[in-house]
């Protein structure tokens, strides 16, 4: 592997060691790497050893800058805004917002003024942070006359596409200009299911197809080689540009334009470097290391040219034409699943395995389907030809569309799967030896380290993975609950999932992911009512998760995500019980104790939040009170039941703050040390309460919300109580005395 790929990979290493949080471990290792090369004069050790700790030291930088603009952008009003949508009143739009030194992405509700896409603007309103950026309410605008053009250009080009293509529109925005906003749930889902959901979102792929489609058209107007390859290269940086610049997209340019250079200069170059190249260019930006997008573009890049001396290995050379061909694209089409497949299953919880079948079928298609895409847009000025190519463009987008129905249908198309970081890290090395496998001449010793990395993660489920405590998290999930319980020994009991949304789930997307880097399986999902802010990622968790047992109390209503849950439990096997008071539990020694709702009690309510469980967490000495939505009524039947047994050290708020619960009796016997407000920023129901917050601190109880501090984490010995939030730690002093 030449020097430069080999320095743009211990560059990336270290950004990554740092934005997550491992930039002592990168610096440790790169001064370490540094300082035995010296001694052994390798200059080329210690220039990678300086490299992965120049990684490190900027992306400390850039989480320091990004975490100042944080604290800063609420309080930056009138913002300067381009907007990336057009705007009008009643409208919810996404802009770019910037002030000196900072550049954040906002969602604006807009209330007053209006704009074109592209538009700058001064804009004004109620806003909070969230986890992307910001989200502004009771947006004004005031329009300062400028635009940028690409964005411009961009709007009128989706504006074209949805006048050509009507029906097929949401499908060719993403093929063509990287808008994936329309795209049905159910479309998505089915192309990830099948495995080449990559193919909706601009990739290498396209820009290389469009890119190849584009030259044929010089070379047949008779341009010459030279003129040619520089006409693609600028159509395809203009391309490149209009779509946003992204990534993929990027990576692809560059090394288009460095194999036209070699090309025109006829200086061949290995391909690793021209990946390098590549790869290094967008890390001008240097969070965008953890771009999804990039890091599968790259990833798919180096597959690909590990299969292709992979092939030259394995495939006879008497195999000839579409023997050959098949061949090759099989080697291909495996060996970039493999290596993906850690990342894939990190970031979505899955794994297709019959995409190597589907990318297969699928990649011709696209092959001719992009340029045709390309062409229609091109000749649209002309409204019959383009009509008549975008119509010629539908059989092959409905093919694409059935290969993924087709390869979604099939029995076991996909594996749930819920890796922990220790062994995706572990499945990630075996990828990369793989990859090296692949290129090496003599594989051996690579095959072997995949070999034992894989073991590895197939026996890390079976590690211990506690350390002794009892930890109580408070998963940011918005405005819902997602209260997790993790047991001295690293096992997990989960309070309720949060809520869904068209497309989605807060299970899906916050609470798996949290749970699995952290590892620990899961062995009971207790639900505290079925609202859809509690239940709605439950189903998602059933199947990803896999809880030997799913808890419900009684219930005044339904849902449409509870039924939902119900459904995944029964499919995966998960056993299902309802709950009484008296009910307990025994964890690694933490002590369960169901203590609401009883059948009397639930006779005659409507509200699903009337009958919430209740659950009381012991260990040691240390009690955690979880009250889920519980309200005056069912407090006032606990506090009539269990009077001073309701004393906890930690208290989960009932109902999110609001007025509905947490009553001056109930409080008074559970005297709390630290409330924990489960809360989504800025939400519309005004919680939690001015009046709940002010009785809970004169009780006593340091308060805790997560639209404030994030997800928050309470951990005990069993003796002493400590708390974790927004990067801080502190100790809990202990309770006063009545």
């Amino acid at each position: 592997m030449p020097l430069i790929a080999l320095a743009v990979l211990t560059y990336a290493a270290g950004l990554i060691a740092g934005f997550a949080g491992a930039a002592p471990i990168a610096i440790l290792a790169g001064v370490a790497c540094a300082a035995l090369a010296a001694v052994g004069r390798a200059g080329t050790r210690a220039a990678l050893g300086a490299l992965l700790v120049a990684g490190a030291f900027v992306a400390l930088r850039d989480s320091a800058a990004a975490a100042r603009c944080r604290s800063d952008a609420t309080h930056r009003a009138p913002w300067h805004a381009q907007l990336e949508d057009a705007a009008a009143p009643g409208a919810f739009v996404h802009a770019e917002v910037r002030w000196p030194g900072c550049a954040m992405l906002a969602s604006v509700s807009v209330e007053r003024g209006r704009g074109d896409a592209g538009q700058r603007v001064s804009l004004s309103g109620t806003a909070f942070l969230t986890a992307r950026g910001i989200k502004v309410a009771h947006g004004h605008l005031a329009s300062d006359g400028s635009r940028d053009p690409l964005l411009a250009a961009r709007a009128a080009i989706g504006g074209r596409i949805d006048t050509l293509f009507r029906g097929d529109a949401p499908l060719v925005r993403a093929l063509l200009i990287a808008d994936e906003r329309a795209i049905d749930p159910a479309v998505r889902d089915r192309f990830a299911v099948s495995g080449i959901v990559h193919m909706l979102s601009i990739s290498g792929l396209h820009v290389a197809i469009i890119a190849m489609a584009v030259e044929l058209l010089c070379r047949a107007a008779r341009l010459r080689p030279t003129t040619a390859g520089l006409a693609t290269l600028a159509i395809t940086a203009v391309y490149v540009a209009v779509i946003g610049l992204p990534a993929p997209a990027v990576r692809s340019g560059i090394m288009l334009g460095v194999r036209s250079l070699c090309r025109i200069f006829q200086r061949p170059t290995s391909p690793w470097a021209a990946l390098a190249l590549g790869a290094a260019a967008p890390l001008a930006v240097p969070v965008t290391v953890l771009d999804l997008g990039y890091q599968l573009s790259v990833l798919g890049m180096a597959a690909l040219i590990a299969s292709g001396a992979l092939a030259k290995r394995c495939i006879p050379a008497a195999w000839r034409g579409t023997r050959r061909s098949l061949a090759r694209t099989l080697i291909a089409s495996l060996v970039a699943c493999a290596a993906s497949a850690p990342l894939v299953a990190w970031t979505f919880g899955r794994i297709s395995l019959i995409a190597p079948v589907t990318n297969i079928l699928a990649t011709p298609v696209v092959a001719v389907l992009q340029p045709a895409l390309f062409l229609a847009f091109a000749l649209s000025p002309i409204h019959a030809l383009g009509a008549l190519v975008a119509d010629a463009c539908h059989p092959m987008l409905w093919a694409l569309d059935a290969i993924a129905t087709a390869g979604a249908s099939v029995p076991y198309a996909a594996l749930t799967v819920a890796p922990s970081l220790v062994t995706a890290v572990l499945s990630g090395c075996a990828s990369i030896a793989l990859l090296v496998a692949c290129v090496s001449r003599a594989p051996a010793r690579a095959v072997l380290v995949a070999l034992a990395a894989l073991t590895m993660a197939a026996w890390r489920p079976l590690w211990p993975t506690g350390d002794g405590e009892m930890e109580l998290h408070a998963i940011d999930v918005g405005q819902g609950d997602a209260i997790a319980l993790r047991t001295p020994a690293g096992r997990w009991v989960l309070f309720d999932a949060g809520r869904d949304w068209t497309g989605g789930d807060a299970g899906r997307a916050t609470v798996i992911p949290y749970l699995r880097r952290l590892g620990g399986v899961v062995v009971l999902f207790v639900l505290s009512h079925p609202h859809a802010d509690h239940v709605g990622g439950g189903a998602s968790v059933i199947a990803a998760l896999h809880p030997a047992a799913y808890w419900v109390g009684a219930s005044a209503g339904t849902s449409t995500p509870y039924r939902a849950s119900l459904i995944a439990a029964r499919d995966e096997h998960v056993s299902w019980r309802r709950v009484h008071p008296g009910d307990s539990l025994v964890v690694d020694g933490v002590r369960l104790h169901v203590l609401a709702p009883d059948s009397a009690w639930m006779v005659g309510l409507t509200d699903p939040n009337a009958g919430s469980v209740v659950v009381r967490a012991e260990y040691g000495s240390v009690r955690m009170l979880l009250m889920g939505d519980a309200e005056k009524g069912e407090e006032e039947r606990l506090v009539a039941a269990y009077g001073d047994a309701l004393r906890a050290d930690v208290l989960k708020v009932g109902h999110h703050g609001s007025n509905t619960s947490s009553t001056p009796a109930c409080l008074a016997l559970v005297h709390p040390r630290v409330a924990l407000i489960s809360v989504g920023a800025g939400n519309m129901y005004g919680h939690p309460s001015a009046s709940v917050l002010r009785a809970l601190t004169a009780s006593g109880a340091a308060v805790l919300r997560t639209d404030l501090e994030g997800s928050i984490v309470c951990r005990t010995d069993g003796r002493t109580l400590e708390v974790e939030e927004a990067g801080d730690r502190w100790n809990v002093a202990p309770a006063a005395t009545p």
